[in-house]
């Protein structure tokens, strides 16, 4: 696997146990529809298991250049969108739903990691 490929994956580990400290549900990692190309970094139910919250995870060794959430344009907005419908049609959801980012800033052994968690950071729908 590719180093940025291990990074990122240490990222959404990162964020994952986020979430769980904070009380939510994990409920998918990596969802892939299909063949196609729709994938959802983390799916989670919010600690009151009302609303169901797709998460896009952004890491970034820095934010010297930009900050990581900056990653998340409208044409990710869109897809992201897309794979939650498939997500939601093909599992039944009834809950509420939410698009969070989350952004790691830092490096896996560091004590400086840095996590901004943007709650209801977008909705596809308004695109």
């Amino acid at each position: 696997m590719a180093e940025h490929n291990d990074f990122g994956r240490w990222g959404e580990d990162y964020a994952a146990g986020y979430l769980q400290k904070q009380g939510y549900v994990i409920v998918e990692r990596n969802w892939v529809f299909g063949r196609s190309s729709r994938d959802l970094d983390i799916i989670c139910l919010t600690p009151d298991h009302t609303t169901m919250v797709f998460v896009e995870v952004k890491t970034r060794a820095t934010d010297k250049v930009a900050e990581p959430e900056d990653a998340v344009d409208s044409a990710k907005i869109r897809h992201l969108g897309r794979a939650a419908d498939d997500y939601v049609k093909s599992n039944g959801i009834s809950q509420e739903l939410r698009f969070d980012i989350i952004s790691v800033t830092g490096r896996k052994n560091s004590k400086h990691v840095v996590i901004n968690h943007i709650k209801d950071a977008f909705n596809p729908l308004l695109l």
